[in-house]
Order: C-alpha cells, then structure tokens, then sequence
C-alpha cells in the first residue's frame, strides 16, 4: 500500500518579502491560517512535515544581521514597511501551537530569510549562510532538522544540504500547476485520475532522500476557480480524493503541500478540512499510511 505526506511552506511574512506589490491579503491571513492548520492537523491525527522559515524562530532584531552574507537590501523590508509589524516577521504564538501540537509534526527548515536557490540569483556563499542560520534557529529550540523545502521550490546546492545534516527535501514541481487547474476547469469533477501522479522517493547523489510533490492543492484559484465552482465541484478536491484513493490501492505517495497563508477564508480551510476528513476515512478502511518527509527517509535508506 502507499502513503500520503503533505508539507507545509511555513514563512509567513518572509515568503513575499522581496516582492515589490506583496500579496497582502494572503500575507495577513497567515496567521489564522497557521492556527487552522494545527488544529485540522490535530482533529483529524495528521502529522505533517512543517518547513519553517529560521526568522520565524527569533524574538526580535533590528533587521541588519550584518553576518548575513546577503546584500543589506534583502532586509530592507523589515528595517522599513515591516518594522512595526512582527506578526509578519517572528512566529511567536503560531510556532507554540505548532510545537505544542497533539500530533508527532515533523519540523523542517525552508532556509533562514527564504533566499531562493536559483543559480543565477544567489551564490551559493549566500544560500549556504541562510541554510545553516535557518538550521542553528531551529536546533536553539532543541529540534533537530531532518527535512527540508526550497523555497519556490528551486533545488539548487544540494551539497549544502548535506553539510548541515539535512537528509530528505520535496523535489522540484514537474508539471505546472496552472496546467493542471485549466485542465480541471475543461473537465469538471470527471477528471481523469491520470492527472493525479503517486510519487517514488529516490536517493540523489548526494545521498539525500527526494520526496517529489504530487499536488499544490491551492494550485487553482482566481477569477477561473469561481467560475468553475459555480458549475462544477471544486476540482482540486477531486484531484486530492483521486490521489488519496490511487495510493490506498497502489505503491507508491501522494504528496501534497501548500501554505497557511492559503486558507485566507472558510471556503479555503473547507477545502482542507474535507481533504483530511476523507484521508482519515481511507487510512481506517485500508491499509494507507500517512507519514512524514522524514518518515519516508527512515523508510527507504
């Protein structure tokens, strides 16, 4: 039988924090949405593997961080529009809820400040310094960092990777998510379940643990989602029941991820809340297993 393992793209304000027009209403929902995704995490007995982004782990600074080998200007924001907001900038209460979860949470590391690891856009001086801030932040509160997220999902500098003990990380996304939802909004709740790929972890050569992603599941929103859930059932849902019920029937993992900065309204935690209900449902009437990023690492090295 399969798995299912969903990671979570924790950041909070530092996800969009070189953006020049940042999405602010996703960004000001963060917070709810963290706290609803422990607590649908924790009704439904879910763990997830929670990268985290380093900052998040401090209590305060003046934005300089002069060791930081990055230019000045990649913390501009929080010395200028955030320094008065440090609910976007230190995780405070959302990381006790997470860390005092009921459930086993695997807590991973998405870097320091979200440097994203193109090789044109970052040196690797500069990648390798906010990976092993983001790391020390981490194991200063006592958790040791096994998993990993790239933010934007950029794999790049792998070998930093290793340097600082981390063992697994979420490959990269194969086919655009775009894609996937346009196809949806064509076909309606009858969408074909090839669409909806079980994933097999593999080692690289470094001898990490890759854990490819098999669904955004807010991958498919806008002005075509709302139309589309005025005809139709939303098609994201159908995607995830599609993948849930092929990996209770097959080999192999149907990896979901997303953001707490995606459930910015009820309908948005519905859509979660209905994914976890039917997870649970499975995993009592089969064999299906849920595991983290860093239970499946145990698992196949």
């Amino acid at each position: 039988m399969g798995s299912v393992v969903i990671s979570v793209d924790a950041e909070l304000g530092w996800g969009f924090h070189d953006f020049a027009e940042p999405p602010m209403e996703r960004i000001e929902a963060a917070r709810d949405g963290w706290r609803s995704l422990v607590d649908l995490f924790d009704r439904f007995s879910v763990p997830a593997t929670w990268a985290v982004v380093g900052h998040l782990f401090w209590d305060d600074c003046d934005g300089v961080h002069p060791d930081h080998p990055a230019s000045p200007d990649w913390f501009s924001t929080e010395r200028t529009e955030w320094a008065d907001r440090p609910d976007l900038r230190f995780g405070g209460t959302v990381l006790e809820a997470l860390l005092g979860s009921d459930v086993d949470h695997d807590v991973g590391s998405h870097t320091f400040s979200h440097v994203v690891a193109t090789e044109d856009w970052v040196s690797r001086q500069t990648f390798a310094a906010d990976v092993e801030m983001g790391v020390e932040a981490l194991e200063r509160r006592g958790i040791p960092v096994q998993s990993f997220v790239y933010p934007r999902n950029y794999v790049a500098h792998r070998d930093v990777l290793v340097e600082n003990d981390i063992v697994t990380y979420r490959g990269e996304r194969s086919l655009p998510q775009s894609t996937v939802g346009r196809l949806a909004a064509k076909l309606g709740p009858a969408v074909s379940s090839n669409r909806v790929r079980l994933v097999d972890p593999f080692v690289d050569e470094y001898g990490l643990v890759v854990v490819p992603p098999s669904l955004y599941l807010y991958g498919f929103e806008g002005s075509l989602a709302t139309v589309v859930d005025r005809i139709w059932t939303d098609p994201m849902l159908a995607h995830a029941r599609q993948g849930i019920d092929r990996a209770a029937m097959d080999d192999g993992i149907f990896h979901l991820w997303l953001h707490p900065n995606n459930l910015i309204d009820t309908p948005a935690v519905d859509r979660l809340a209905t994914v976890l209900a039917y997870l649970d449902r499975r995993r009592h009437e089969t064999s299906l297993r849920v595991e983290t990023m860093a239970d499946v690492a145990h698992r196949v090295t």
